[in-house]
C-alpha cells in the first residue's frame, strides 16, 4: 500500500453561492462518502494553511490580488460565471496553501502521493485574472513552488478536467520547465486548447493539447494517455507529476459532454500513477478542479484514492457506463503524434483491469 495523504480544509465550504453550480456541497458530500466508506481512517492528514503571498505572486499580479481582495470584502462577481463573497479571498489562499504543504510532504517523502480536495479550483485563473470559477492557479502556484522551494527543474502538470485548462497553459506557455498535458471537449468553454496550441519561444513543444470532440469515452481517453501523454512524458523526465483532478468529463457530469466512467478515471490515475512510478520516484500530487454531478464526485474522488493507495479491489461504480457509443479520434492521435514528433507509443503499461476491453484494442 502507498502512504496516501489528503488535504482538506472546512473553510473551504465558506466560498460559496446558493444556485451555482460550483458550491460548498461539492466538498461536503465528497468529505461524507469518504468517512462513510472508512477511506478517511487510511489516510494521512496534510494540514491546511493559507499560501505564503510570494508564492501566490510567482504567478499571479499584484493588481489582481488587489483587486480579489478589494471586490471579495462587499462580495460581487469577476466575471459572470466567477463570484467571490466575504470569505473567498482566505479560502482560495487556504486551497492553494493546501496544496503547498502537500507538495512538501511528497517531496520530503513524508507521504507517496496525496490528493488536496480544495476549492475555489484553479486551473482557468490567469496571472491576471480569475474566471471560470476559479481565483488563484493552485497546480501552478504548486509547480513553481516545487521548482524554488525544493528545487525541483521539470514538472509536468497533467490535466483531465473536460474543460481546458486556459490559465494553467497562459502561465507556462513559454517555459520549457513546465511540461502541460491537457485533454478537454473541444471546442468548449473556454475556447483555448487547439492541437495547434504547442507553446511559444523556448516553450515551444511544452504544450500538448488534446481536444476531444464529444462523446469519446473511456477508450479514447486511456488511448490519448498511453499514445501521446506517456511518450512526451518520458521524453520529458518529470521529477515530479501534478495532476489536476477534475471529474466533469463523466457521462452524468451536467456541464459537458464526454463519456467516461468512474472505471475510466481510475485508468487514467493509473497510468499517471504508472508514469510517476517510473519517471519520478512515484511522486505524484493530485488537487481537485471541476465535477459538478455531486455524486458522480464524490465516488470518483473515492476511486481515485483507492488508486492512490494501491488497492488491489476495482473502485464499486453505482453509475455504469453510458449508452451512447464512443467516438474514434485515431486521425486526432495521428495529428498530435506529427505535432509533437512522437514516433512509436510504446505502451509500459499492461491495460487496466478496471475497464472493459474489447479484443481489437490494443495495449
Amino acid at each position: 500500500m502507498s502512504r496516501t495523504a489528503i488535504v482538506y480544509d472546512a473553510y473551504n465550504l465558506r466560498h460559496t453561492l446558493e444556485g451555482h453550480p460550483e458550491n460548498f456541497r461539492r466538498l461536503q458530500g465528497t468529505m461524507e462518502l469518504l468517512a462513510e466508506e472508512g477511506m478517511l481512517d487510511k489516510l494521512a492528514r496534510v494540514p491546511s494553511t493559507p499560501a505564503p503571498l510570494d508564492a501566490i505572486l510567482a504567478v499571479h499580479t499584484p493588481q489582481y490580488l488587489e483587486r480579489l481582495r478589494t471586490i471579495a470584502r462587499g462580495g460581487g462577481l469577476l466575471d459572470p460565471d466567477t463570484y467571490v463573497n466575504a470569505d473567498s479571498y482566505e479560502a482560495a489562499l487556504r486551497a492553494a496553501g493546501g496544496l503547498l504543504n502537500l507538495v512538501d510532504a511528497v517531496l520530503w517523502r513524508q507521504v507517496d502521493n496525496g490528493f488536496a480536495l480544495v476549492r475555489p479550483p484553479g486551473h482557468h485563473a490567469l496571472g491576471q485574472q480569475g474566471m471560470g470559477f476559479c481565483l488563484f492557479a493552485n497546480a501552478a502556484i504548486a509547480a513553481r513552488w516545487a521548482q524554488r522551494q525544493h528545487g525541483v527543474e521539470r514538472v509536468l502538470i497533467v490535466d483531465f478536467d473536460v474543460h481546458h485548462g486556459n490559465g494553467t497553459q497562459d502561465i507556462f506557455f513559454k517555459d520549457p520547465s513546465v511540461l502541460f498535458f491537457s485533454t478537454h471537449q473541444f471546442p468548449y468553454y473556454p475556447g483555448t486548447g487547439a492541437a495547434t496550441e504547442l507553446g511559444a519561444d523556448e516553450g515551444y513543444g511544452a504544450t500538448v493539447n488534446v481536444p476531444f470532440p464529444p462523446h469519446v469515452g473511456d477508450k479514447g481517453y486511456l488511448e490519448a494517455f498511453q499514445q501521446i501523454l506517456a511518450p512526451v512524458a518520458r521524453r520529458f523526465r518529470p521529477e515530479l507529476i501534478l495532476l489536476s483532478a477534475g471529474f466533469d468529463a463523466h457521462w452524468l457530469d451536467p456541464l459537458a459532454s464526454m463519456g467516461l466512467s468512474l472505471g475510466g478515471y481510475a485508468a487514467l490515475v493509473q497510468e499517471v500513477m504508472a508514469l510517476a512510478d517510473e519517471l519520478c520516484a512515484g511522486r505524484l500530487v493530485c488537487v481537485l478542479e471541476g465535477g459538478y454531478h455531486l455524486r458522480v464526485l464524490a465516488h470518483a474522488v473515492l476511486a481515485t484514492f483507492q488508486v492512490l493507495r494501491r488497492e488491489q479491489t476495482p473502485p464499486n461504480d453505482p453509475f455504469g457506463l453510458p449508452v451512447a457509443s464512443e467516438r474514434p479520434v485515431h486521425a486526432l492521435f495521428d495529428q498530435l503524434k506529427r505535432l509533437h514528433n512522437i514516433r512509436e507509443s510504446s505502451h509500459h503499461s499492461m491495460p487496466s483491469r478496471w475497464l472493459e476491453w474489447d479484443d481489437d484494442f490494443g495495449v
